[in-house]
């Protein structure tokens, strides 16, 4: 305790730091108070049915990214998502178009075209989902509505499309001038935000519900979360290098003598990234009950996907997860281009001939790595199924695992380790004795 009392006054004792953290807490607090802002025309009285509609299933995933401004009609209800979808389209157009491809390899200047790119991209998503949204809300909340429907809907969507800018504008002066990564940032508040009505919800449910278990079962459920997040936390760290030796061993069964070396290779290079590109493919079914409202073998199976606690739903899900850890992997980490710039740096690994044989050996070590951290990765997704299967609240439920998980503890890593940079740069001790914090470089 007196440990983190002192850590408290050295954090307050920079100047900078100290800024940077109350700067960050007053754009925290301006995105908060605008999720409760309604869009003007709106009856909030009357959002009854669209709150249920978010409750459950996985427009509760989008609600809870949104930090709830999603169920409230808010200006902010599109949130963030619409960038973090022109983001992901805007990495795989680097790896398939050459002119984006040049770009990358212009170093600042062409950071700054694709970040422009990505934001006439994510104007352009906005534009198309506001409208989507704005007609899912007339389905739900007609009453809601007090304007002209057409009036409503094109000025509605102006503003959807400018407060998720605005929100965008937030995060960036959060990167800027604030701590940490701002984007992330703000799609951990929107999750954390969800988190104590959640609690309470479960906590009640354990003790009036006649299967609930009492407390003995409540705290059986905080294990098995701090359990969790654990696995997450090991997860988020595993980027460390691969030493040679270990490497080796796995692909042709021996070691090398000598002093350990490393190879820049990482455990989970796809980080969260497969869990957000499966997570997006997996709102399709939920889209299609919708078109196969008349009954039927159809609209029962794609029920079936869109219960994320079913085992269709789940075993789909880790499927593609897998799949797109393998493909996230390979457009990341490009074996032939590491097998250049070893031998462009005079490098070598012993025993590998240079060029194609190192890129070959590199391409195998990866194929060998990337498939328990897919595995690991995928359990960690599906844990909220699992926390269903013991009764677990469905909002409570989105905490065992899956992105909105690992998206906080890796944003906190991330923030912890950067304020103990601030305090070792003007050798304090660092936040803790045991040693450096490890954070993973955002995905964002």
């Amino acid at each position: 305790m007196k440990k983190f009392i002192k850590t408290l006054k050295n954090i307050w004792a920079i100047e900078d730091l100290r800024m940077r953290i109350l700067i960050t807490l007053g754009f925290a607090a301006i995105y908060r108070f605008g999720s409760f802002i309604v869009l003007p025309g709106i009856n909030p009285e009357h959002l009854t049915a669209l709150r249920e509609q978010t409750s459950e299933g996985l427009m509760s995933l989008l609600n809870m990214f949104s930090g709830g401004a999603f169920s409230n009609a808010s200006i902010f209800a599109l949130g963030i998502m619409p960038y973090i979808s022109a983001s992901i389209v805007i990495q795989l157009l680097a790896v398939a178009v050459p002119y984006f491809q040049k770009m990358q390899r212009e170093g600042e200047s062409g950071r700054r075209k694709i970040n422009q790119y990505t934001r006439y991209l994510t104007i352009v998503v906005l534009l198309f989902q506001g409208p989507f949204y704005l007609m899912n809300l007339h389905a739900q909340a007609a009453g809601a509505i007090m304007t002209d429907w057409t009036l409503f809907l094109i000025s509605s969507t102006i503003i959807l499309a400018a407060g998720s800018m605005f929100v965008l504008w937030l995060g960036e002066r959060i990167t800027d001038r604030g701590i940490g990564n701002g984007v992330s940032l703000i799609i951990m508040l929107g999750i954390i935000a969800r988190l104590p009505q959640a609690f309470g919800q479960e906590l009640v449910s354990r003790f009036t519900a006649l299967t609930g278990g009492g407390l003995v079962m409540f705290l059986i459920e905080i294990i098995l979360l701090f359990a969790v997040v654990l696995a997450s936390i090991l997860l988020v760290q595993g980027t460390r290098k691969v030493p040679v030796q270990y490497a080796q061993r796995m692909v042709k069964g021996q070691a090398i003598g000598g002093a350990r070396q490393y190879i820049p290779l990482k455990l989970f290079a796809a980080n969260v990234m497969p869990i957000i590109f499966a997570q997006a493919i997996m709102f399709i079914p939920a889209t299609l009950v919708g078109f196969f409202s008349d009954g039927g073998a159809s609209t029962g199976f794609a029920m079936l996907l869109s219960d994320y606690t079913s085992w269709a739903y789940n075993l789909l899900f880790a499927i593609l997860i897998i799949a797109f850890t393998y493909f996230y992997t390979a457009i990341t980490m490009n074996p032939v281009q590491m097998a250049e710039d070893i031998k462009r740096n005079n490098g070598f690994i012993p025993g590998v001939r240079p060029g194609k044989d190192t890129a070959n050996y590199l391409d195998d070590i990866m194929s060998h790595i990337t498939l328990p951290g897919s595995i690991f990765l995928a359990i960690i997704a599906c844990m909220p199924a699992f926390a269903g299967l013991l009764n677990v609240q469905q909002a409570f439920a989105h905490f065992f695992g899956g992105t909105s998980l690992l998206i906080l503890v890796g944003v906190v890593l991330d923030t912890l380790q950067q304020i103990e940079s601030h305090l070792l740069m003007r050798h304090y001790d660092g936040l803790l004795s045991s040693g450096r914090i490890h954070g993973r470089v955002s995905a964002y």
